[in-house]
């Protein structure tokens, strides 16, 4: 037994030095080959390493949404069937042609619309016919030009010059099937590499969407996914607020594309180009996902990797309450319709009523309306930005501005009594109030609206305090400069800072004349929009303080439920412009001065409403010109105001432009700003006694 255990142990030498030889052999071929790699085949290789590149491309998400001010969805995306194309870098037009027919065969690029597919038709030109006959002959198409035609033009006057060669007669007789096949590559030809281009997103039947998804081998590049759509619960109300976004087709827009370009953005994005969609573009875009592909030396993809994950843009929350924006809409569009039909001989120049509604310590815009009659058509519309765009004289609508002016310079004080008598400055009409008052104090100027009042202040700020009776005036100083500084500090002539892409500032004259400086005083001069008159009076009504107006509440991150929204990202503050200059008892004094129009002066039909309104009433001379000649002679009819008088939460501007009809024989605007209070105050009570009711229903049902 010893034996043989000793004979086993002499015999395990000879096997490890067995193992060691044979690993000592495979290491050498190893290193053999790789020294044949890296000497021999080393630089081939590396070469082919070079030939793999990466290339990052960004994928579009869906737009953020926006909601109104009670969190109900106002823009919303609608999910789509999408039909894609993501060209691998390198391919050529032939490639893309295969491409087209064989998708052809899967999906219908005409509307099933007779007249929509006619114009579709319509929009194949000539030169995509050619394009495509010269694809399909490219051999006999090349013949067509000599080589030493061909010497002397470059590449692109060669392949015109085919096309050209290419005869009517060749390209008309193409059927349905080939008119397909070219408005699908039509679409192909717009997709820059590795980046996803829509083929069709309009109309792709769920019987389209299967038939391409299972044959996608066939067809490299192509993609069968989702798209979104703008969806607008609310259909026209506010669009014109809320904007438009370009269509996957235009892309961004030429004019600014190194701008989007610089951002990130691809050119066939979709970006806002009108109101919020545009001044929001930001933060609606939301984060692109990013996914970096590997292609080969033929530009193949290989392999791809989703780097960043996308997330749909933030959400909008507005200021606006859609249920008040609707009942807005309703009494404007009424009113309107009821002073065109009532007398509409008189009333043809009279087209738009207009209303802003604000809250005068946030500068929360609570609904915004301008109705359109459209003579053309006899339909009313909503052109809500006209709201914000069109500048008319608001009349007496501004004699607070004016009291305010004359109290700061110290012309006039509290209690300053003046004559109201006509006025003649030699070499300009008879200026007067419509009826003679005789002696008026500020109150009473304001409560009745005496234009001679407000005359009194502007000739007093000229240096002039006698009363001229076909007598010139001569200023001292600038009057118009001094006028429209403070004028200014209501945000009357000036922009309000309102968070759109565009607003009107208004009409300034230039023709300093004494004449020009009186109409000046009571409205009949420079022209303001209705947001302007809005943040004016809420001025006033908030004791001084100009606050920008703004329509976004708050920005908000996407949420994952589709019935709540997601955590604020960022809160709209309240922004103070500026603070009124001037003593606190001369703004409570023009307060005082409101208060008094909207009960026994031009404004008594709020008197006896409970929610104390507030306001001036304004009424401004207006000639309509066409072409340089004076057509007629009209009006405009002006009402700001606010409520409550002594705790304002609530106010407003209604501008009726070139009305026939005389303010006294038909007052829409009062109608329309009575209308206004009546519904802020009666939906404000009606979403109490809710509140209240839902709240007895949770206690009683926890108990």
């Amino acid at each position: 037994m010893n034996k043989k255990k000793k004979k086993k142990k002499a015999q395990l030498p000879f096997r490890l030095n067995i193992l060691f030889f044979v690993v000592f052999i495979l290491f050498s071929v190893l290193i053999l080959q790789l020294g044949v790699v890296q000497i021999l085949n080393g630089e081939s290789f590396q070469e082919e390493i070079d030939r793999t590149i990466q290339d990052t491309t960004s994928v579009p998400v869906p737009r953020g949404k926006i909601y109104d001010r009670n969190h109900n969805v106002v823009v919303d995306n609608e999910a789509l069937y999408a039909i894609t194309y993501t060209p691998p870098k390198g391919v050529q037009a032939d490639d893309r042609l295969e491409v087209a027919e064989r998708l052809a065969k899967y999906i219908s690029m005409f509307d099933k619309d007779p007249k929509e597919k006619k114009k579709q038709i319509a929009r194949i030109t000539d030169r995509d016919k050619k394009e495509y006959w010269y694809l399909l002959h490219s051999d006999e198409a090349e013949k067509r030009l000599s080589q030493k035609e061909a010497a002397d033009m470059e590449p692109g006057e060669q392949y015109q010059t085919i096309l050209d060669r290419i005869t009517e007669e060749e390209i008309s007789h193409y059927d349905e099937q080939d008119l397909e096949i070219i408005l699908i590559k039509k679409e192909l030809d717009k997709a820059y590499s590795l980046t996803p281009q829509i083929v069709k997103n309009n109309g792709v039947t769920p019987e389209e969407y299967a038939r391409v998804a299972e044959h996608l081998n066939e067809m490299p590049g192509i993609n069968a996914t989702t798209d979104w759509n703008r969806a607008y619960p609310y259909k026209d109300t506010v669009r014109s607020i809320i904007g438009n976004i370009t269509d996957e087709k235009r892309g961004i827009p030429r004019e600014s594309m190194e701008y989007y370009l610089a951002k990130g953005y691809s050119r066939n994005d979709r970006v806002g180009i009108s109101g919020l969609e545009e001044q929001y573009e930001d933060v609606l875009r939301g984060r692109k996902e990013k996914i970096e592909y590997t292609t080969n030396k033929n530009g193949q993809v290989v392999d791809m990797e989703t780097v960043v994950k996308g997330e749909r843009g933030k959400d909008l929350v507005l200021t606006i309450d859609m249920e008040f924006q609707e009942r807005l809409d309703k009494i404007v569009r009424e009113e309107l319709k009821k002073t065109i039909n009532k007398l509409p001989s008189l009333n043809r120049y009279l087209e738009d009523a207009i209303a802003v509604v604000m809250n005068p310590k946030t500068g929360e815009l609570l609904g915004v309306s301008a109705q359109h009659y459209n003579r053309k058509t006899n339909k009313y519309e909503n052109a809500d930005y006209k709201a914000l765009y069109d500048a008319h004289r608001p009349g007496s609508s501004v004699k607070g501005a004016t009291v305010l002016a004359g109290y700061e310079e110290g012309v006039i004080s509290p209690g300053t009594r003046l004559y109201d008598s006509p006025i003649k400055i030699k070499g300009t009409p008879t200026m007067k109030s419509y009826k003679n008052m005789g002696w008026v104090d500020d109150l009473y100027a304001l409560e009745k609206s005496s234009n001679v009042y407000m005359f009194h202040i502007a000739l007093r700020m000229a240096g002039e305090y006698s009363t001229p009776n076909n007598t010139p005036v001569n200023f001292k100083g600038d009057p118009f400069l001094k006028m429209r500084n403070y004028f200014s500090q209501f945000g009357l002539g000036v922009k309000t800072g309102v968070d759109f892409p565009y607003e009107s500032s208004g009409f300034k004259g230039n023709a300093p004349l004494a004449g020009n400086l009186l109409h000046y005083s009571i409205g009949q001069y420079d022209t303001y929009t209705a947001l302007q008159l809005a943040q004016y009076v809420s001025t006033i009504a908030n004791g001084g303080y100009r606050v920008k107006p703004h329509f976004v509440k708050e920005i908000r991150e996407p949420s994952p439920s589709e019935k709540d929204v997601g955590p604020v990202f960022r809160t709209i503050h309240p922004e103070v412009l500026n603070r009124i200059q001037m003593k606190d008892a001369y703004i409570e004094r023009v307060q005082k001065g409101f208060r008094r129009v909207f009960t026994t002066g031009t404004a008594s039909v709020f008197a006896n409403e409970p929610y104390k309104a507030a306001g001036k009433t304004g009424t401004a001379e207006n000639e309509v010109y066409k072409d340089g000649k004076k057509l007629a002679d009209t009006e405009n009819h002006i009402l700001v105001g606010y409520a409550p008088y002594d705790d304002p939460e609530v106010a407003f501007a209604v501008i009726i432009p070139n009305t026939g009809l005389s303010s006294s024989q038909h007052p829409s605007n009062k109608t329309i700003g009575k209308g206004i209070l009546d519904t802020y105050f009666e939906l404000k009570e009606e979403r109490a006694k809710e509140n209240v009711t839902d709240a007895k229903e949770e206690t009683e049902s926890e108990e």
